[in-house]
């Protein structure tokens, strides 16, 4: 029997998930890479149509509204975005036969307690993100087909506007940082998100052929946990070792409280997905968060460098 390399369409690669997965997918097969103007989540009718042209066997959404703070006030066009097209992508790939694979988030949770969040754990959204992105996930689920939603925490890489790059452009400004202390989850850097996703869409599609695939959410970070505290007290400290041609400013790190750090939206306190059930179907060993940060530090020192 002949095996055709499945096509595989992907949405939102110029994000940080997203530019690492163009890459981390190409061993698959062909990597569809649609630009906004033939697929645009904004406007979830485009989805549709772009399916139906690209004819994938596998759909892969890396594209969503993720300004937290601003879902407050953009609450409907989050919802467009992270609800509505996940919906219009599950049913498309249900009426091909495709597999979906989504992106969401610790935010469906309310971030109270301290233990490690399941998978099947009851959900409780606290801010207008975390809503839309719950949404997404139940909009996935009841439409059926095959799918795969992957919930992750505190996403960050060497490009695009996130935590570590944010912090070190305050190191290299200002003596003093306030960090908050309170909230803990696990920094996941894009690459390790992409690479895992390309090992677990490889069993996913050998379990389709054999017809013995299952639709699941399934935790996807690194291993342990830390606060945004303890995040930034590892980059400093990693980055002087790496590049100590591009000295920092900062002196001193203040650990205060969230309540300190008031933002619109409220952030979950306790951020830890337990991951085994992505371990455990997957095969894999998700390596620890200060492997991923030495990684993406390594990146921009030799950026930096050069």
């Amino acid at each position: 029997m002949s095996f055709r390399a499945p096509r595989l369409l992907l949405l939102g690669a110029t994000g940080q998930v997203g530019w690492e997965l163009a890459r981390s997918l190409q061993p698959l097969g062909e990597v569809v890479l649609p630009d906004r103007h033939i697929a645009n989540l904004d406007s979830p009718d485009s989805l549709a149509s772009c399916v139906t042209r690209t004819a994938p066997d596998v759909i892969i959404n890396a594209a969503a509204y993720t300004a937290v703070d601003q879902a407050e006030q953009e609450e409907a066009l989050a919802l467009r975005i992270n609800g509505e097209a996940p919906r219009v992508l599950a049913q498309a790939a249900q009426g091909r036969g495709a597999l979906l694979v989504h992106y969401s988030t610790d935010y469906v949770f309310a971030g109270t307690g301290a233990s490690a969040w399941q998978p099947n754990d009851p959900v409780d959204p606290q801010n207008a993100y975390g809503r839309t992105k719950l949404a997404g996930e139940q909009a996935i689920a009841a439409t059926g087909g095959d799918w795969l939603v992957f919930r992750t925490s505190w996403v960050y890489a060497s490009r695009g506007q996130n935590f570590v790059r944010t912090m070190l452009k305050l190191g290299t400004e200002r003596e003093r940082l306030r960090v908050v202390a309170d909230q803990i989850g696990a920094p996941t850097s894009a690459r390790l998100i992409a690479d895992a996703t390309a090992q677990a869409l490889a069993v996913a599609l050998a379990e389709r052929r054999e017809g013995c695939f299952q639709s699941a959410v399934h935790h996807l970070c690194a291993a342990g946990h830390t606060s945004w505290h303890g995040f930034a007290g590892a980059l400093f400290e990693r980055w002087r070792a790496l590049s100590p041609e591009s000295p920092l400013a900062i002196r001193e790190l203040e650990a205060i409280a969230s309540s300190e750090y008031p933002m619109p939206a409220k952030r979950p306190l306790n951020s830890r997905l337990d991951c085994a059930s992505f371990e455990r179907q997957f095969g894999l060993t998700l390596p620890p968060w200060r492997r991923g940060l030495d990684t993406v530090l390594q990146e921009l020192a030799a950026v930096s460098s050069r």
